[in-house]
C-alpha cells in the first residue's frame, strides 16, 4: 500500500467527512444504481444504441 494512502486515511480517521456529505455520496450512488437497474431490466432507449453500419473500418 502507498503511503500517501495510508497518510490519507489517518486524516480521514481524524477529521471524517460531515453527515451532509455522507448523504450526498450515498445518494449519487443510489441514483447510479437505480439507472443501471431500470437499464438492466427493461433495456437501452433506442436512441441510445449503437448501431455498427458495416463490420469493417474503412478509411
Amino acid at each position: 500500500m502507498n503511503p500517501r494512502w495510508l497518510f490519507r486515511m489517518s486524516r480521514w480517521a481524524q477529521n471524517p467527512p460531515s453527515a451532509g456529505r455522507v448523504k450526498f455520496v450515498f445518494a449519487i450512488i443510489g441514483i447510479c444504481l437505480l439507472i443501471f437497474g431500470i437499464e438492466y431490466f427493461f433495456g437501452l432507449p433506442d436512441w441510445m444504441a449503437v448501431d455498427p453500419k458495416s463490420g469493417r473500418y474503412r478509411p
